[in-house]
């Protein structure tokens, strides 16, 4: 070693910075809750992640999403905090929440560019349209950048 400091390198001494995808499906809160059990064993940061998408269906004819999207993130937040507190004592995570806006691939692109995650879980699509276009655990994984689980 020349003492000379390294830029940031993922993964070496195991994930430091664990990001899981939560949307309310029950597939992304088994894996909010595996990613939990991840971060604690390894002493890691949970970045639970909240892509808000830009523009629905419904926007384009006028519904307003925005208060929709904002009471999901905020309606995640107290659940996370509720179950947070119901393990108070057994065991404690470190975590935190961010929201990020776009489709979901793209918004856990860059909640992990901009983490420096380690590693990223999600839950597996509930979606039949998605065995068409490819789910976006699918597209992570083919990404290549980092280690992705997949909960069902």
């Amino acid at each position: 070693m020349s003492g000379q400091p390294r830029g940031f390198e993922r993964g070496t001494d195991g994930p430091k910075v664990i990001v899981a995808g939560v949307d309310g499906s029950e597939s992304s809160l088994r894996a909010a809750s595996y990613a939990s059990g991840l971060a604690r064993r390894q002493n890691a940061l949970l970045a639970l992640v909240y892509v808000r998408p830009l523009m629905t269906a419904g926007a384009a004819f006028g519904v307003p999403v925005a208060d929709t999207t904002g009471e999901i993130a905020e309606g995640l937040v107290a659940e996370i905090r509720q179950a947070t507190e119901r393990v108070r004592g057994i065991w404690d995570v470190r975590w935190e929440f961010h929201t990020f806006r776009g489709d979901p691939y793209n918004g856990l692109v860059t909640a992990a560019d901009e983490l420096k995650a380690d590693a990223v879980v999600v839950g597996a699509s509930e979606s039949a349209g998605h065995r068409i276009v490819g789910s976006v655990a699918v597209r992570l994984v083919k990404a290549g950048r980092w280690p992705v689980t997949v909960v069902p």
